[in-house]
């Protein structure tokens, strides 16, 4: 494969770095002509500023995290990190001593120059200029008060007329711009203004009224339309009277240039006073930036070099780590030189690419052991027969799903290892199948042996062998045991032998109880009338007993004949509640007690034969009957529902009763032939009953419940209803 660098540097990369540092430059040169103008520093100095400080703490973090990531590697005492150490320490000396030699004797220089530029008499000056200015005004102010006192109180008549008439003379007069006289409620008394259009008076504003009313004249300059100064005067009168007056004069217009003038003068030296403090700290901000950026320029160059000089040495010891841990493919760069170090790389990327179709091998290997591995567990995954391996300590190695179903163990969250002592302690019931192999397997030979389990009210029979297994470790061996569950074999050869001997009984038997009948009828019919009345009597009874044996016999044998045959049944599409209450209603016209009914599928179908069926709820009725007898408060339940058996739909038929229930020991035996609690029975009953189910291809169950019993019969659903009946939502889950 191509070989591919393994740098252990992972920042970011050459090409953006440089960038970056070059972008820095040119804002560091933008920033010198910001501060060299003025105007262009107060808008602009700002925002380079900003950009250099954000680039600034980015070469920062960038050097940090090269600084951090050194300091772990040399902690780790990492192929190339001293080396790397002492070329960026170096690195940093040589830049930082004379960057900071030029940056201290700079600083210096440029502070004092810019202090020089500046004298601090003519500072002085101006601020005495300013001051000069003002008195001159306050005097000119003050004279222009005294005027318009002068002017008020020349006025003799107070009539509207007579002040209207006088105002326009005085302001000629006084060289006044406006006058204007109030009276003691604010009104306007007169007015006179140069310009004859302009009727309304100027007012001043309420808190200046307020003033003078109070005893306080009013003088001030002010500016009006096109930035023209005027000086407004609002005084009382000297005489008393409740009178005040507005007067506005022009100003001087080389008085206006000359203060406008002083004042820019005087505000010019002020920006460039405070700039000489702004320039200082631009410049001392700017120098530092510049050493700022150097050292960090330096750094970012001395990692740069360094890991181009370590990279060979870091990237063989990275591979090498990398091998360890298991990647092969591992193929280092060759450097740019021939030199001893090449050949190193050269002789490495040479072992790993053996090393690696070495590997390869094994995986290949290893690969063809897992698919005979799946291969075989596919086949015991199929397998209906239960395969489980042990090894010499009894622990369980191996178990395919039917060893797991027919033992009914659950081991996919079991963390611990599994032995036959915890099979025995978690699962007593299991106690004679792991003694049965626990005793084979210190045999170590192969055996055969059938085991019954008794586990809860139900038994099964395991048909086991074994033999002994080789495990990968030559020193130690283990076992493996198959075993079947033949259980339902044992229960099919039993009903098969029991329904030869009925119908042999039945052949054997059937032919001289009809002679035996006629003879013991013909006895009494001609004995009887011949005999005495004793021996009458006697005849009766004997006669009597041998006619109601044969016929019991009879029954019996019809019994036998109707287990052992096998009838072609005469199936037809039918609704089984429709079956079911054609029998109910004829034990209820019968009077028996208590029969509960609750018939729930009244529209489902199923495929059988009707006779045959009307004999399954005959006998269980019968049965349920029998079981009640003597006992108080009995009561029979019969109900039918639809219920889901995995993927099918099926017809579920329920008979319970209320009397003692089956014997624990008889319960999974009861559908056997000739089983039966009863005294007079044959014990054939269920064995015909569960023939006839599963002759319609269903099945049926029995348990006792807190009171009584309880026989559950389920029959699938016929074909042309299931789909009909499939989305029903009474269905209930087994």
């Amino acid at each position: 494969m191509a070989p591919k660098p393994l740098n252990w540097h992972r920042g970011l990369g050459t090409l953006p770095v440089a960038l970056l540092i070059l972008g820095l430059f040119v804002v560091l040169v933008l920033m010198r002509d910001a501060v060299e103008n003025s105007e262009t520093l107060s808008r602009a100095f700002l925002p380079l500023l900003s950009v250099v400080l954000a680039g600034l703490a980015v070469l920062a973090v960038l050097v940090v995290v090269n600084i951090v990531k050194l300091v772990r590697r040399y902690r780790r005492q990492a192929a190339g990190s001293r080396l790397t150490a002492r070329i960026v320490v170096l690195f940093s000396l040589i830049s930082l001593l004379p960057v900071g030699a030029v940056y201290y004797f700079s600083l210096g220089f440029l502070l004092r120059g810019i202090d020089s530029w500046f004298d601090v008499e003519i500072g002085r000056a101006m601020q005495d200029a300013l001051v000069l200015n003002q008195a001159s005004l306050d005097l000119n102010q003050r004279l222009l008060v005294k005027i318009s006192e002068q002017l008020l109180a020349g006025i003799e008549d107070r009539s509207a007329t007579a002040i209207a008439l006088s105002l326009n003379d005085l302001r000629r007069r006084a060289g006044a711009i406006e006058l204007t006289v109030y009276g003691a409620s604010g009104q306007v008394l007169g007015t006179a203004n140069e310009d004859p259009t302009q009727l309304v008076p100027n007012q001043a504003e309420r808190e200046i009224h307020q003033s003078a009313r109070a005893g306080t004249n009013y003088v001030g300059l002010e500016s009006r339309q096109g930035n023209e100064l005027v000086v407004r005067t609002l005084v009382q009168d000297p005489r008393g009277r409740p009178m005040l007056m507005q007067a506005i004069f022009p100003t001087s217009a080389r008085i206006s240039e000359l203060s406008e003038r002083l004042e820019d003068a005087y505000n010019r030296y002020t920006e460039l006073a405070y700039l000489r403090q702004s320039l200082k700290l631009s410049f001392s901000l700017t120098l530092s930036l510049v050493l700022a950026f150097g050292l960090m320029a330096a750094l970012i160059a001395a990692f740069h070099t360094a890991r181009r000089l370590v990279a060979p040495i870091a990237d063989i010891a990275r591979a090498t780590r990398s091998i360890s841990d298991g990647d092969y493919e591992q193929q280092i760069t060759l450097p740019r030189h021939d030199d001893e170090l090449t050949f190193l790389v050269a002789s490495f990327n040479a072992m790993s690419r053996r090393i690696a179709k070495a590997r390869d091998a094994a995986t290949r290997s290893r690969q063809a052991v897992e698919t005979q591995r799946n291969y075989l567990e596919t086949i015991l995954g199929r397998l209906s027969s239960g395969v489980v391996a042990f090894d010499e300590a009894q622990r369980l190695r191996t178990a395919n799903p039917a060893a797991l179903l027919i033992l009914a163990l659950d081991l996919d969250e079991d963390p611990e290892p599994v032995t036959l002592e915890r099979l025995e302690r978690t699962n007593p019931w299991l106690t004679p199948w792991t003694e049965t192999v626990r005793r084979h397997l210190a045999e170590a030979q192969p055996w055969r042996a059938e085991v019954t389990l008794q586990r809860d009210e139900t038994s099964q029979t395991l048909m086991c062998r074994g033999s002994p297994l080789p495990l990968p470790d030559a020193t130690q061996r283990g076992h493996v045991v198959v075993f079947d569950d033949i259980s339902s074999l044992i229960v099919a050869q039993r009903n098969a032998a029991w329904a030869e001997v009925a119908r042999r009984l039945a052949h054997e038997i059937k032919n001289p109880l009809t002679p035996i009948q006629l003879s013991a009828e013909r006895l009494r019919h001609k004995l009887l009338a011949k005999a005495d009345e004793n021996d009458a009597r006697l005849i009766e009874r004997a006669t009597g007993t041998i006619i109601q044996q044969v016929e019991a016999m009879k029954t019996m044998v019809n019994d036998f004949s109707d287990y052992a045959k096998s009838p072609t049944l005469k199936a037809e599409p039918l609704v089984f509640d429709q079956l079911a209450r054609e029998v109910l209603d004829l034990y209820r016209s019968a009077g028996v007690p208590a029969l509960r009914i609750a018939l729930g599928a009244p529209e489902i179908q199923v495929r059988g034969d009707p006779l045959r069926l009307r004999q399954v709820i005959h006998n269980l009725i019968k049965n349920a009957q029998e079981a009640l007898e003597g006992c108080a408060n009995a009561e029979i339940g019969v109900s039918t529902e639809l219920v889901q058996a995995e993927d099918t739909p099926c017809l579920q038929f329920l008979v319970a009763d209320n009397g003692p229930g089956f014997a624990p020991q008889l319960l999974d035996r009861l559908f056997e032939p000739y089983v039966t609690t009863k005294a007079k029975g044959t014990g054939l009953g269920l064995a015909i009953v569960k023939k006839i189910i599963e002759e319609h291809g269903g099945m049926i169950g029995v348990e006792n419940r807190n009171s009584g019993a309880l026989i559950r019969v389920r029959i699938p659903v016929w074909q042309a209803t299931a789909t009909a009946v499939h989305g029903r939502e009474q269905y209930k889950p087994l």
